[in-house]
């Protein structure tokens, strides 16, 4: 009889911000940078991004953290964003005086993000993380990440 390993639940931890206001695209375009990163590489990403999106996304990153090491005593440097999304809230919707008394409408858009931090020290189903750049895989001889540089899809892979 094969067993079914079930995922250990007690490794990850979220953090939802809600109603935030910006369009969900432009929230996206920096989620979809911090995806699958460390904790430290993301906070050293939106601290250097240009965008706006950039600080509410560092928030709750670092609440997310914050949540990791107070309720489930997580060592914040083995922290890996699992999972980033946006989602799309309600519109505000506002109406502005123009002239001859008509009306014109405001939509603001608002978005909801949810990040979630995972412990990698604790699942061993996530030693070996397959991200964007290439592998990251965990010697066990020294206990450091290392990133395999060849395999991230530069131009030499193209022919």
């Amino acid at each position: 009889m094969i067993k079914k390993i079930k995922k250990n639940p007690d490794t990850e931890v979220y953090a939802l911000g809600q109603h935030i206001c910006m369009s969900a695209h432009k929230a996206r375009r920096v989620i979809d940078q911090i995806r699958g990163r460390s904790y430290e590489e993301t906070l050293t990403i939106l601290e250097l991004m240009p965008y706006r999106a950039c600080y509410p996304i560092f928030k709750l990153v670092y609440s997310a953290a914050a949540n990791a090491s107070h309720n489930m005593g997580f060592n914040e440097a083995d922290s890996v964003i699992s999972k980033a999304e946006v989602n799309e809230g309600t519109s505000v919707k506002k109406l502005k005086p123009r002239a001859r008394g008509r009306s014109y409408p405001i939509k603001r858009p608002t978005c909801h993000i949810t990040i979630v931090l995972k412990d990698i020290s604790i699942d061993e189903d996530y030693s070996i993380w397959v991200r964007k750049v290439g592998w990251i895989y965990r010697n066990k001889y020294t206990d450091r990440m290392c990133r395999d540089m060849y395999g991230s899809g530069g131009v030499w892979d193209k022919k």
